[in-house]
């Protein structure tokens, strides 16, 4: 989110009642808030009701961005809805929002095999090949933001689901 904030002349703030920092933007025509909760990750559902509830941000129109353990590093892949796959982030937002229905940009992370592994995985840093494969993904994804915003879900999908 700070990329797109510079791309977009933004700059975040921290704004107490949502519990994190804020950024307005413009992007494909359309005014949009970039957050970044300052919450534990668990309870960063807090930090997004806020600001969709101040705002009166359609569920719909949320896009959360978050770490996918079951994508190969560097992956990356648009959804609208679904579970929270034990993701205890995503977990907290469905519960804070009362809904499901919010779109996903999921980054793919990989796993590490041994499901006792998990957390100190999630919480470390990734090898470097794996850093340089999530980094190049999420530029793609960028690139790409003007259509997710303009609605342009199916298209964005094919273009990042092929990669």
């Amino acid at each position: 989110v700070d990329s797109v904030a510079r791309q977009h002349a933004g700059q975040f703030r921290a704004e107490g009642k949502f519990h994190g920092q804020v950024c307005r933007v413009r992007i494909a025509g359309q005014e949009c808030w970039l957050l970044k909760p300052a919450t534990f990750m668990n309870r960063s559902g807090l930090s997004v009701s806020s600001l969709a509830g101040y705002y009166r941000i359609p569920v719909s129109q949320i896009l959360v961005i978050h770490d996918e353990l079951d994508l190969p590093a560097g992956s990356i892949r648009l959804k609208q809805g679904g579970g929270h796959g034990g993701h205890n982030g995503l977990r907290d937002i469905i519960a804070a929002l009362g809904a499901r229905e919010f779109w996903r940009l999921r980054v793919g992370i990989g796993h590490p095999g041994d499901s006792r592994q998990v957390v100190d995985y999630v919480l470390g840093r990734p090898s470097k090949t794996e850093e340089t494969s999530i980094r190049e993904a999420l530029s793609r994804a960028e690139v790409l933001l003007p259509g997710i915003v303009a609605g342009e879900f199916s298209q964005v999908m094919n273009q990042l689901h092929r990669a």
